[in-house]
């Protein structure tokens, strides 16, 4: 639970507390070790051993922040009260500028390669396992609906046997996207290959990020709930965020599978 430094207002004499939380100094930390630490080494310096090591130390920083904060946000309740769905309207819309710039990229890209694209290098791309992947994340979502549902009637059984079954299929997207990574780095595929698998990568990469978010989210969530009343304002801004998520890789695989 988050910590609390109680102190007195001298005006009013009203108690107030300070929330102090360690997770968003890691979330910072880890994304500079990611981002600009990771790349500055592969691609400026030419260091493979020192890209893996700040890439670890960013994974797990990040991974610790964003786990922390959302098992925060699941079991303390905030000064100002409901704020949360208000507050995931504006990160949604900040996310979607983020994809839609990716996306004017991905579009340059392709529309100045003209038929020759994909470029050479790239071999065959499997377009059945994106309909497979499809079909996980959107039925994902209807089961974290039907969780949602369970929890209003509060039923708590069911809502945690719905919430699982949400983790397996978001898990099972994720393997997916392993297997695919796997399969094209074996084949000499990488990020570094061509334009098409930079922009591949970059998309399905940052979108995979974005699911693996979510499925902590849902876990901290199923964790919270064994033991304690969980947060409902989490459980329905997780449910907003991963209908979000589910919606942009319609965007991702229509884009970089098939056109």
């Amino acid at each position: 639970m988050t910590d609390l430094a109680h102190a007195t207002d001298d005006a009013g004499g009203h108690a107030h507390h300070w929330e102090v939380s360690w997770a968003p100094m890691a979330v910072a930390f880890g994304v500079f070790f990611l981002v600009p630490m990771t790349f500055a080494s592969a691609l400026v310096y030419h260091i493979p051993l020192l890209a893996t090591v700040f890439a670890a130390i960013g994974v797990v920083l990040t991974l610790a922040g964003v786990s922390r904060w959302i098992f925060e946000g699941a079991t303390t309740v905030g000064v100002i009260q409901n704020v949360s769905p208000a507050g995931i309207g504006f990160f949604i819309f900040g996310e979607i500028l983020i994809f839609f710039g990716l996306f004017v990229s991905y579009w340059a890209l392709r529309l100045s390669a003209g038929d020759a694209w994909p470029p050479a290098g790239t071999p065959e791309i499997n377009h059945v396992l994106p309909l497979i992947m499809t079909v996980f994340l959107v039925g994902s979502s209807l089961t974290y609906h039907h969780a949602e549902a369970k929890l209003e009637g509060d039923d708590r059984s069911g809502f945690l046997t719905w919430l699982v079954i949400t983790l397996v299929l978001g898990l099972a997207f994720l393997s997916c996207t392993g297997y695919e990574y796997h399969h094209l780095f074996g084949e000499g595929f990488t990020p570094g290959t061509n334009q098409y698998s930079s922009a591949f990568f970059t998309l399905t990469g940052f979108h995979g990020t974005h699911v693996l978010v979510g499925l902590l989210a849902f876990a901290a969530i199923g964790l919270t709930f064994l033991f304690r009343e969980p947060n409902r304002n989490v459980v329905k801004v997780a449910g907003i965020y991963w209908h979000f998520v589910d919606v942009v890789w319609f965007f991702v695989a229509s884009q970089v599978y098939y056109w």
